[in-house]
Order: structure tokens, then C-alpha cells, then sequence
């Protein structure tokens, strides 16, 4: 019996060992750090009590400021104290000043003073109010009032 070279052929495949294969995972990370934008979207408006001991954003014609947060979260929301404002010049009696805010979208919630975190993502308008007051028989002068609320995401 003779073997032609296809027989031999057929012989080493049907007793050729079978191909190895192998497989390695490949691992990706990455870091998203916390970070925070605020952009201001509209400038407050301070309106007047009947009685003038107050200009806030809450009374009259009064409107507040808006400022659009986006976040990955990990963060936490404030508002810092009123340090720089202008009062007309007639006006020389102290101004109590506080800032508060709230927030809707990503973030909910009700105005407060205080620093607040936002654990998770995602965008949120910050309504941000301010009042000053004065106390005892002091009352605002005619004229105009400017102050600045800084809003901080840390």
C-alpha cells in the first residue's frame, strides 16, 4: 500500500495536535474630578419695603439673580458674605446684608445660608437673593444701592 502525499497529508492533520489560543483582558481607568461651572444668567434686582428698612430681591419690584451651575457632583454650593457694595452717598446708617439661594434642575433644593453639597451630576439654575436691612429708626436714603453676592462651588 502506497501513501501518496494527500494520505499523509490527512495523517498529520488527524493526529496534529490542536491550536492553542490565547486571551489577555485589557484594563481602561480614568478620573473625573469634581468640578464645577457657574455662569450667571441674569443680575438681581433689590426692591424697597413701604417701611425703607429693607431692600431685598424678595420684595416689591425685587427680583433675583440667576446663575446656571453644571457639575460632576462631589462639590459643595455657597454663598459668601457681602463685602464689596455702594450705598448712595446720603446714606451713612449700617446695612445688614445677607445672601441665600436655592436651586432647581439636576439639584433641588429650598433657600438656605448656608454651604450645601451636591453629590451628584448634572446642571442646575441657582437663584441667588439678596436683602439688606437696617434696624431701629434707620431707613434706605434716595439713591441708588449696588451690592455683590459671589456664589462658590468648591
Amino acid at each position: 500500500m502506497k501513501f501518496g502525499a494527500f494520505s499523509a497529508c490527512a495523517l498529520v492533520l488527524l493526529f496534529a495536535s490542536p491550536a492553542f489560543s490565547a486571551s489577555s483582558p485589557v484594563l481602561f481607568e480614568g478620573t473625573v474630578d469634581a468640578t464645577c461651572t457657574l455662569t450667571v444668567t441674569r443680575n438681581g434686582t433689590l426692591g424697597v419695603s413701604t417701611n425703607l428698612q429693607t431692600l431685598s430681591s424678595h420684595v416689591g419690584v425685587g427680583q433675583s439673580g440667576e446663575v446656571s451651575l453644571t457639575t460632576t457632583g462631589g462639590v459643595t454650593l455657597s454663598v459668601d458674605p457681602v463685602t464689596v457694595f455702594t450705598p448712595p452717598s446720603g446714606d451713612v446708617t449700617p446695612i445688614t446684608w445677607t445672601p441665600s439661594y436655592a436651586t432647581t434642575g439636576a439639584t433641588n433644593f429650598t433657600e438656605r445660608t448656608v454651604s450645601t453639597p451636591i453629590p451628584g451630576p448634572g446642571d442646575s439654575t441657582v437663584s441667588v437673593h439678596l436683602a439688606g436691612t437696617k434696624s431701629g429708626s434707620n431707613r434706605f436714603a434716595a439713591g441708588l444701592y449696588s451690592a455683590t453676592v459671589t456664589v462658590r462651588c468648591e
